[in-house]
């Protein structure tokens, strides 16, 4: 996707995933990560139900994107409700989607600070919840944890306020004691702290802290 900026500076690196989601260019991001698959979190999640026997259950995919999460779920005969603020996402994701699941799948366009979840079996927010402006964080957090039922779990991520977007002033980034408080109620089955810096090719590269979490909620 070609930008005012390309032509004044025809030498700069194309646009990837993180330039259009730094401009919260969504349409441009979920053509950028087509055809990737689901996130690590998840497959953890999903896989530790599987190791308890368990199957077949509900899921909240929050700012499911193109749908590359959803779309894991639903290969595992969850039930999903995949929900997004921009209404270019559920084209990518219903066209992927098998014919016999689609019953299966419900999408819903809900910003973060309308957003009311159903009692689920997971929450998953891939790279989502950074996303939140500061002021609705609290309370979309509390709505994930009432939301989730026992032996549950919560997947996603956590941005770090060493990360070069804590800067910007309508996302939400958190220190690892503040990431635990908020799992004060689960047990933490990953915490996965990943911080680097871009390589400098990159149209423009950033430095990252991340925590990758899989909760159990008690």
């Amino acid at each position: 996707m070609k930008t005012n900026e390309d032509s004044r500076h025809p030498n700069l690196p194309p646009m990837g995933a993180q330039d259009f989601s730094e401009i919260e260019d969504w349409p441009g991001y979920f053509g950028a990560v087509l055809g990737k698959g689901a996130r690590d979190t998840l497959i953890g999640a999903l896989n530790s139900f599987e190791q308890e026997g368990f199957k077949n259950g509900f899921a909240v995919d929050l700012a499911a994107g193109e749908g590359r999460d959803s779309l894991e779920l639903l290969r595992r005969n969850w039930s999903v409700l995949a929900t997004d603020n921009h209404p270019e996402a559920f084209p990518f994701l219903w066209a992927r989607v098998p014919e016999k699941l689609k019953s299966q799948l419900t999408t819903k366009e809900v910003s973060f600070c309308d957003m009311e979840f159903p009692d689920c079996d997971l929450v998953n927010a891939s790279f989502a919840l950074p996303f939140c402006e500061p002021t609705h964080f609290q309370v979309l957090w509390n709505k994930i944890v009432a939301s989730i039922r026992p032996g549950g779990r919560f997947s996603g991520q956590f941005f770090g306020k060493r990360d070069s977007w804590a800067s910007i002033s309508n996302r939400s980034h958190h220190s690892q004691e503040e990431v635990l408080e908020l799992l004060n109620g689960f047990e933490i089955e990953m915490m996965r702290e990943e911080e680097r810096d871009d390589p400098p090719e990159l149209r423009k590269p950033k430095h990252w802290q991340i925590f990758h979490i899989v909760a159990k909620k008690n």
